[in-house]
């Protein structure tokens, strides 16, 4: 394994990251709320309990039966609320990432965009199916606004079906769609801002000092395209071209008022002097695949690090040019074979922008990017790189640091923890397409990484990948996911494609444990077709997922030896507005007892605070719920003191205070 990192941008040479680490007294509440504290229990615990999982054995997410809508389910801590099939339109078209506002989810699909009523999670309902295809359509909202990805070659700017069959077109779409949703039933496009490289995704980031503009970052990873098509397009080096199109990012400002005036204000260069990252090589099923894929002499070249093996209808016309360069006729010879082998990979490197020495430099584009307003950071997943972004100025975000991974073939997208002091970065090592999950593939290779941030450097802490192993006839491989605002811990739900969604506490970085899940068999048994969960997200006391193939899934938590009631109750208590995951929230819990309550459950579980000390608690919590707020003020403020001093005794002194907190705003 070899980890590198980046302190600050201006350093060329990257320094070698070689460290991995491993990671009481009675009360009696009396009367009108009367506290009379009882002595301190002598007895204390004397080192924290780590979270104990008992997962289900034999895990029942292996063997199971394959189907399209009918494949064998399997779940643990979860609950499934309801399973969508798509709309006729959208069957058998790729659904890709979710949005929320209000009581709808917007959910993405490669033929358009689906709007779901969710009021009722048991029984959503389609309110519109809007049919505009672009790849990848991911979807955001702001107040009145949707804005969708598009960056294939086959968007048009009418949204018509038809697609876009010129190379060259000003009737094609690849940038970022604007439509008004004020009247949800009836979007209406207003605008669209074209780039260079299309909107593969796109990250909306609500600036908390501008009210009057929301600005969207682009990330767009296709090829430049022609001037000719989109005047001021560059492929060319920096260097070479000082507008090039290339290393960059697409900064557009939005001005809510006037949507249709949204327009590119800055192309940020943040990956100046980054050098090419270091990368792993195939897996032992992959590797004896491409094994026998030569030996029966087909074409393989490397892509993105990857060695792939060509289809036909790509070699195939190379081979019939060589053919007729020649002056020949019929069949292609073994020499003309020959000649292709020598050129792919020069042929591979132009079509990806990577000739002569962009081999030797890093990244030219993110994938995702995710930005957490709150805390003034952004964590950019950047092809070979992990980046970590000051954005505090919304048209000019600048590179903190950079960090890279021998273990990470594709860094895909990130997630902070509520207080901005970790992140976790997911790999999607094969493109999503691939089995990466199987029993014999490495458990650092297509996993999350987490990291903890400190003095805007990130350090490394350990891997997280989905536990179960998966057949060769699903794709798997870590995607995206969200927080879920269970108070005083880092709990992450994810989408692993056709591994299923992943719930997984991170509270230690050093040692992330799953602690619920849901899969379904393979679509297919015989042959690898496309499935899975691409995104799942909380929002608002549930669990939505967008699969694939299979439509819109809803799930709610269920309590367990590791999450409890209270825990749940307190994650409903944060409700939002709208969701843009990319657009990271900040969560705040507003004070319930059931906070309280969630607090005390963590500390018993960890045996943090003595049992005896626990039961008084939440005698007490009991008593003061059933009393006037007049009554109980008096009684809580002396238990949230009495808390306060109890808490530089403890072994988590930080969760006492958390419990002291919300006692005492319960008194107020």
């Amino acid at each position: 394994m070899t980890r590198t990192r980046s302190v600050r941008p201006g350093i060329s040479r990257l320094g070698a990251h070689l460290t991995l680490p491993l990671m009481a007294g009675v009360l009696v509440l009396a009367g009108c709320g009367g506290y009379q504290p009882a002595p301190m229990e002598t007895a204390a615990p004397t080192a924290l309990r780590p979270l104990r999982v008992n997962a289900p054995t034999p895990d029942p997410r292996v063997g199971l039966a394959p189907g399209l809508f009918d494949a064998a389910e399997a779940a643990w801590n979860l609950r499934v609320l309801s399973s969508t099939t798509p709309p006729e339109s959208f069957v058998g078209v790729t659904n890709s990432d979710l949005a929320f506002k209000g009581n709808y989810a917007i959910q993405g699909n490669y033929n358009g965009v689906q709007v779901w009523d969710i009021s009722n999670p048991s029984q959503p309902s389609l309110v519109i199916d809007y049919v505009c295809p672009a790849s990848q359509s991911d979807v955001s909202v702001y107040g009145n606004l949707l804005f969708v990805s598009g960056e294939g070659m086959g968007g048009r700017l009418d949204c018509g079906t038809e697609g876009v069959p010129e190379a060259v077109s000003t009737e094609r779409l690849r940038g970022i769609r604007i439509f008004d949703i004020t009247d949800i039933r009836s979007p209406k496009y207003v605008s669209n801002v074209q780039t260079c490289r299309g909107s593969h995704t796109h990250t909306v980031l609500e600036h908390p000092g501008d009210r009057e503009n929301v600005y969207i970052y682009v990330s767009g990873s296709a090829p430049v395209r022609p001037s000719e098509e989109l005047p001021g397009c560059s492929g060319a080096l920096p260097g070479e071209d000082p507008n090039s199109a290339l290393f960059r990012i697409e900064v557009i400002r939005v001005p809510v008022a006037h949507p249709e005036q949204a327009a590119i204000v800055s192309s940020p260069r943040i990956f100046n002097d980054l050098v090419a990252p270091p990368g792993h090589g195939l897996a032992p099923d992959d590797l004896a695949a491409i094994e026998a894929a030569r030996a029966r002499g087909a074409f393989v070249a490397e892509i993105g690090g990857q060695a792939m093996v060509l289809p036909d209808r790509f070699t195939g016309p190379l081979l019939d040019s060589i053919v007729a360069a020649r002056g020949g006729e019929g069949a292609p010879t073994a020499a003309d074979s020959s000649a292709l082998r020598s050129g792919i990979p020069d042929i591979i490197a132009t079509m990806m922008g990577q000739g002569g020495d962009r081999r030797m430099m890093g990244p030219t584009q993110c994938h995702d990017i995710t930005v957490y307003p709150a805390m003034g950071l952004a964590g950019g997943a950047c092809e070979g790189y992990g980046l970590l972004l000051d954005i505090r100025n919304p048209t000019a975000p600048t590179r903190l640091a950079a960090v890279a991974d021998s273990n990470f073939a594709y860094w895909h997208s990130a997630t902070f923890s509520n207080d901005g002091k970790k992140v976790v970065f997911t790999d999607e090592w094969g493109g999503g397409g691939a089995p990466k999950c199987r029993a014999s593939d490495p458990r650092e290779w297509g996993a999350n990484a987490i990291f903890t941030i400190e003095d805007g450097e990130m350090e490394f802490q350990s891997y997280y990948k989905l536990p179960a192993p998966q057949t060769p006839e699903e794709n798997c491989v870590a995607h995206n996911g969200s927080l879920i605002p269970v108070p005083g811990r880092d709990i992450m739900v994810q989408g692993w494609y056709q591994g299923g969604i992943s719930i997984f506490d991170w509270t230690n970085p050093g040692r992330p444990v799953e602690i619920a899940f849901h899969d379904r068999g393979p679509v297919d048994g015989e042959r690898m077709r496309m499935g899975g969960s691409w995104s799942v997200y909380w929002y608002n006391g549930v669990i939505v997922s967008s699969e694939i193939a299979r439509g819109l899934d809803i799930f709610e938590l269920t309590p367990s030896d590791v999450l409890s009631q209270n825990e749940i109750d307190a994650a409903k208590s944060v409700r939002l507005n709208h969701l843009n995951s990319q657009g990271q929230p900040h969560f705040e819990w507003p004070h319930t007892f059931a906070l309280a309550r969630a607090y005390l459950d963590q500390l018993e579980r960890s045996g943090a605070m003595a049992a005896a000390r626990v039961t008084a608690v939440r005698e007490a919590l009991a008593a003061a719920e059933g009393t006037s707020r007049t009554a109980r003020r008096g009684s809580l403020t002396t238990l949230a003191d009495e808390l306060d001093g109890e808490a530089a005794r403890s072994l988590d002194a930080a969760k006492v205070r958390m419990l002291a907190e919300a006692v005492r705003g319960l008194a107020q």
